[in-house]
């Protein structure tokens, strides 16, 4: 295998530092930083200076080097005014405010599943491994399987979007095989919403419904809710569906 240095030349080092230093919200030093790149301290050193110099890598009172700033203030503002967030907040707020749990709206990548918003209840909120910008295996999670569904209708298609790569177990409940996901993509359909009944996280219970922001047939992204299995049970998410899908649709009665 080639040594990342050699791979990693000009600003596609620049880019990749960058992207190793949103992985360490507490900082990391720079011996640390080299030794996650592969590449030697003065290399580090001088990617992290350029950095710096744009604002998007400070150093904390112990020297360790953390986000900037200016990439924070950049990445919120085009954040906040993706439309797709902007429509999607007051349906997290209304579901949030019903369920006391978390909430999220998801997006489809791959065999990911992209967190775009994520809203917590003020109080009594489980943490969960979630953040927007976060992914998740889309096979595992309510939204992921709940999109899947609509791309992957066949077995075939199904095995050949696993292709060589192993389905990943988060727990002992997550499904591992094509059949067992495929089967699983034809109830989702078949009922129009995705569950994950611990399957992504151990205790954790989730269903999903589809978001059309974009378009009337085809979802933008999917909305979940998410909370503790023992409080939130799932077939108290399910019971609750007609009000969850007129939320999310606009048709709920004042």
């Amino acid at each position: 295998m080639t040594d990342l240095s050699e791979r990693l030349v000009g600003a596609d080092r620049v880019l990749a530092v960058l992207a190793e230093l949103a992985r360490h919200p507490d900082g990391i030093g720079l011996e640390d930083m080299a030794r996650a790149m592969a590449s030697p301290k003065p290399t580090v050193h001088r990617a992290l200076a350029a950095l710096r110099r744009a604002g998007f890598a400070a150093q904390d009172g112990h020297g360790r080097y953390v986000l900037g700033d200016e990439f924070l203030r950049l990445a919120f503002a085009h954040h906040e005014a993706r439309p797709d967030h902007v429509r999607v907040l007051p349906i997290l707020r209304r579901l949030c405010e019903r369920h006391g749990e978390t909430v999220h709206y998801a997006t489809l990548d791959g065999r990911w599943v992209v967190y775009r918003s994520k809203l917590d209840p003020p109080s009594g909120a489980v943490k969960l491994t979630s953040f927007v910008g976060g992914r998740n295996p889309a096979h595992t999670t309510a939204v992921g399987k709940l999109l899947l569904s609509f791309d992957l209708k066949t077995p075939q298609q199904v095995r050949d979007w696993i292709g060589d790569e192993p389905l990943s177990t988060p727990t002992e409940r997550s499904i591992a095989t094509a059949e067992g996901l495929s089967a699983e993509l034809e109830r989702t359909r078949e009922r129009g919403y995705g569950t994950d009944d611990q399957e992504n996280e151990p205790g954790v219970a989730c269903l999903a419904v589809p978001a059309y922001l974009t378009s009337p047939s085809v979802p933008s992204g999917a909305i979940s809710i998410s909370g503790l299995a023992y409080r939130t049970p799932l077939e108290t998410l399910i019971d609750d569906l007609p009000a969850i899908r007129a939320i999310v649709t606009g048709s709920e009665q004042p």
